[in-house]
């Protein structure tokens, strides 16, 4: 679990809340190292989650994780959050539910799902059809957090609240941004009132983000009704031109949206539709763009299984990299750099000789500052990229992944053995 949400400062302060952020993967065809897919045209998706498995099952595991816990989430809200099915759950109808219980003791639970480390976005537009909850007390959010979080400590890292509501306000939706300079009171905001006064809870709306370099427009069914650019920032870093990753909750009670009373009803549920990213033109679509590298240390494993490994962690220059189980060696440990390099052991990720073909080898070599050793994340396809080649580091032989697979360069086409999960 992550500690207490790097925002919860800001809500504290500024009494807007925690956006929920909704998103999911598309499970990728395996293919062999010839292929190669089409390429994604404006308003085409390029990712998403439909939420159409059987009713009473979780989240999509490769996809969600859980921030679970109570102790009030710096916003002095009230709910603990839980795995359980209860709190979140497929209905077997298309829609993720994330339920707000209260207990039999009195206490109130719910889930919050996010998808740090397994799943970020940089750019496009990133949309969700949600039916919110109702109710005083009541705050339901789609949000993102900059994909640096928390290495990078909040607001430095950056936050997109997509869509927040609290329910003494049922005909209001928020949409704000925070970073540097600009956080807690100073979040930048705007609002966008139900053109008939309705509440939001009476049916589904699309919750949506258009995010481009230096720009981020919000809407609501369509209707655009906030954005901020560069020059919003004054003089404070622009912190909006990186890969973020999705939270999608439901908080009980805070400082901004006040307590439950007797008017509110529990359970209370939101339903997510889907969540999907469209290209929009930006360079990057849904998917990091082959942007910058996520900084951190960890395991880089191999379609979601087998680890990058440096065999027999033997740091001689010219030790050919492989994938194997992960077994938690500091071989399998692997620090991306913000200068682009992938090392371990005190060695760096290397193509043989500075090539470019399909084919060359992928070793581990003295760290030398050279095109050869300097790697792109795409977190949409999971593409590890050498910009100098142009080409995407490869389990050799395509798929299925197996143990001992050596890895290369080879054309990317985002199969299996070419999606890497830091």
């Amino acid at each position: 679990m992550h500690p207490v949400r790097p925002r919860t400062a800001t809500q504290r302060a500024h009494g807007i809340a925690a956006a929920l952020g909704a998103a999911a993967l598309v499970a990728a065809g395996l293919v062999a190292s010839t292929s190669t897919p089409a390429e994604a045209a404006i308003g085409d998706v390029v990712w998403s989650q439909e939420f159409n498995g059987s009713a009473g099952s979780a989240p999509d595991s490769a996809v969600w994780s859980y921030d679970t816990g109570a102790g009030g989430w710096g916003n002095a809200e009230l709910q603990n959050y839980t795995t359980s099915r209860n709190n979140s759950a497929l209905d077997g109808q298309g829609n993720l539910v994330i339920t707000a219980r209260r207990e039999g003791d009195g206490s109130y639970t719910s889930a919050r799902l996010q998808s740090n480390n397994k799943f970020e976005v940089k750019y496009g537009r990133v949309e969700a059809r949600i039916q919110i909850p109702r109710g005083q007390g009541i705050w339901p959010a789609f949000w993102m957090l900059g994909g640096d979080f928390p290495q990078n400590a909040w607001p430095s890292s950056g936050e997109i609240d997509i869509m927040e509501n609290v329910g003494k306000e049922p005909h209001r939706i928020y949409g704000t941004v925070h970073g540097p300079g600009y956080s807690g009171g100073g979040g930048i905001t705007g609002a966008y009132q139900h053109p008939q006064n309705w509440s939001f809870a009476d049916t589904f709306h699309t919750y949506a983000v258009d995010w481009k370099p230096g720009s981020i427009t919000w809407s609501v069914d369509g209707n655009v009704f906030h954005q901020v650019t560069t020059s919003r920032v004054g003089g404070n870093p622009w912190v909006f031109d990186k890969a973020y990753f999705l939270i999608l909750n439901v908080a009980v009670g805070g400082q901004w949206p006040g307590y439950p009373d007797g008017s509110t009803q529990f359970p209370q549920q939101m339903k997510v539709d889907y969540v999907r990213v469209y290209d929009n033109g930006s360079g990057s679509g849904g998917g990091g763009g082959g942007g910058s590298l996520p900084t951190g240390t960890g395991t880089i494993r191999v379609a979601n299984s087998l680890c990058l490994d440096v065999p027999w962690a033997q740091t001689h220059d010219g030790n050919p990299i492989q994938v194997v189980g992960c077994n938690g060696n500091t071989a399998q440990q692997w620090t991306r750099g913000s200068d682009g390099t992938v090392r371990a052991l005190g060695k760096c990720l290397d193509v043989s000789g500075g090539g470019t073909a399909n084919g060359t080898v992928v070793q581990l070599w003295t760290c030398n500052g050279t095109g050869a050793q300097k790697w792109t994340y795409d977190s949409g396809t999971r593409a590890l990229k050498n910009p100098q080649s142009g080409r995407c580091l490869d389990a050799v032989g395509g798929t299925p992944v197996h143990d001992g697979q050596r890895v290369n360069l080879w054309d990317c086409h985002g199969g299996a053995n070419q999606q890497w999960y830091l």
